[in-house]
């Protein structure tokens, strides 16, 4: 019989002690679901995709929270490849994407993208744990010139003016790994302000993925006079490379698939990559790549860093301000699909409204292209001998609506970027067709020229280089694109685990 049907009458006292243990009881649920180690019921992604829902869009950069003191660099062992002390390394388990990354419809949107809404870094909740070797700077800063102190591997990125720079012209079109490994750096540099999007961890058991900072693109770009000697400097590095990654126990546990290099410059880490090519590629295009050692499942595609000045958005002159309709400027004779260019140049070159002309970096052509750039309302981009160019980032830096004219193009951040709001894009085929190209653009109004000029000037901030790192900017869209390429992989691998360790039970059992 029920409590009520015997119509009993609980103490008062009763009543009040049952409500206290209720309480705390309901209490101690709360605090275990909000909990998010390891062991918690709710997996720390989940509560990282809550925080992200409910918190103020509004973030502050420069705030820090938190911060992990490194270990002193003057620990470090000799600076040689033979001498890189290897950690105390564990097989790291696989476990759930604890940072899983999700593209919803906002994300997509300017507002939400590269948008970090956390109030300064929390090491702990960072989107990525990065292993760093620490390969001598033979393969690195001492490309720039840098000699550290003794053992010292790497310079003091606390301290601006001990950054050694990145050589300018066209060599800093490819200076990826640059500004990525000093990210890395300045994530144990409790003096610097910076992003959370990834940390660098000192064990590689603790890491989604291991870096290799590794200048490729400038070895190659310093030691291209060398290119008919048999061997030369990039070449002996390289081979080093291979040897030294392939004796690691990291690289040998998964055969490299957990391990990211940057070769921006097509012609970088050319003796290598077969050997290398299992692990994650930052690259430019896939150009020069077979499929089976580069493409889009595994690898991520980086914008060049821009040589024009980026126009501030209050001096961006308008759609009645940019007398020239079309504007390219640059080596017109290429080989393999660049050869678009010249029959181009032959159908343009007279066209009133249109600058299409040779051009280089020497006799102040940088700042001659950026302000042609800046007075035209369509930029060609065009095949050159791959199907990328630092031209399409030249132009969204002056607000120049991109006309792309490269049929095999992959581009940075395609999935979350849709780069039809801010260019156009025309058939390689149809562009040769005599007058197409021309009435096509005359044919585009000054209202939807506006919208694609606003959205440039809204997107401008994702093709942008810079130390230290700012939300949305180049670095913080390239860790996330790593962050859904490393989510992409778990996924596959936990799927093919759905049966297999129900066999391995069957076979012990």
């Amino acid at each position: 019989m029920s409590l009520m049907s015997e119509k009993s009458i609980l103490p008062s006292k009763f009543l009040s002690c049952l409500m206290i243990v209720s309480l705390s009881i309901l209490i101690l649920s709360s605090l275990s679901l909000i909990r998010f180690g390891d062991n918690s019921f709710i997996s720390r992604s989940v509560f990282k995709l809550i925080l992200v829902n409910t918190t103020s869009a509004n973030f502050k950069p420069n705030v820090i929270s938190e911060r992990i003191e490194p270990p002193s660099l003057s620990s470090v062992a000799s600076p040689s490849l033979s001498s890189v002390a290897s950690p105390n390394h564990t097989p790291r388990p696989i476990r759930s994407r604890e940072v899983a990354w999700q593209v919803s419809n906002s994300s997509k949107k300017f507002g939400a993208l590269g948008k970090d809404r956390r109030k300064g870094c929390v090491p702990n909740e960072a989107l990525l744990r990065v292993y760093m070797y620490d390969l001598p700077p033979e393969f690195h800063f001492g490309f720039l010139g840098w000699k550290g102190n003794g053992n010292q591997i790497w310079p003091d990125v606390g301290n601006p003016s001990g950054i050694p720079h990145y050589p300018g012209g066209l060599h800093l079109q490819h200076s990826v790994e640059y500004w990525i490994t000093l990210d890395l750096l300045s994530s144990n540099t409790p003096s610097v302000t910076r992003l959370c999007k990834a940390i660098r961890v000192q064990n590689s058991s603790e890491a989604d993925i291991i870096f290799v900072p590794f200048f490729s693109s400038l070895s190659y770009n310093r030691d291209s006079k060398l290119r008919r000697k048999k061997g030369g400097v990039n070449r002996m590095l390289q081979d080093k490379l291979v040897h030294f990654l392939e004796g690691r126990d990291e690289w040998k546990r998964l055969g490299g698939k957990d391990h990211l290099i940057v070769a921006h410059h097509p012609n970088s880490m050319l003796n290598a990559r077969r050997k290398l090519g299992s692990a994650m590629l930052v690259l430019s295009d896939f150009g020069r790549y077979p499929h089976k050692i580069a493409n889009l499942e595994k690898d991520v595609i980086a914008p060049y860093k821009h040589i024009v000045k980026t126009i501030a958005s209050s001096d961006s002159a308008p759609f009645e301000r940019r007398p020239i309709l079309i504007y390219f400027q640059g080596a017109i004779y290429r080989k393999d699909g660049g050869q678009i260019r010249q029959e181009l140049y032959y159908l343009l070159k007279d066209e009133k409204e249109v600058h299409f002309a040779f051009g280089s970096v020497r006799a102040n052509g940088i700042n001659q292209a950026g302000q042609g750039m800046a007075s035209s309302k369509f930029c060609l981009n065009l095949a050159g001998d791959t199907p990328s160019s630092n031209r399409l980032f030249d132009a969204i830096a002056s607000h120049c609506v991109p006309v792309i004219i490269s049929d095999e193009i992959e581009l940075p951040f395609e999935d979350v970027l849709d780069y039809s709001e801010f260019c156009i894009f025309v058939g390689a085929y149809s562009a040769l067709q005599k007058g197409f190209l021309l009435n096509l653009l005359r044919g585009i109004g000054q209202d939807k020229w506006t919208k694609m000029w606003e959205r440039l000037k809204q997107i401008v901030q994702h093709f942008e280089y810079q130390y230290p790192s700012r939300p949305g900017d180049a670095v913080d869209m390239i860790w996330e694109a790593i962050a859904r390429k490393i989510s992409s992989k778990q996924f596959e691998i936990h799927t093919k685990n759905r049966y297999h360790r129900l066999q391995l039970i069957g076979k012990t059992s």
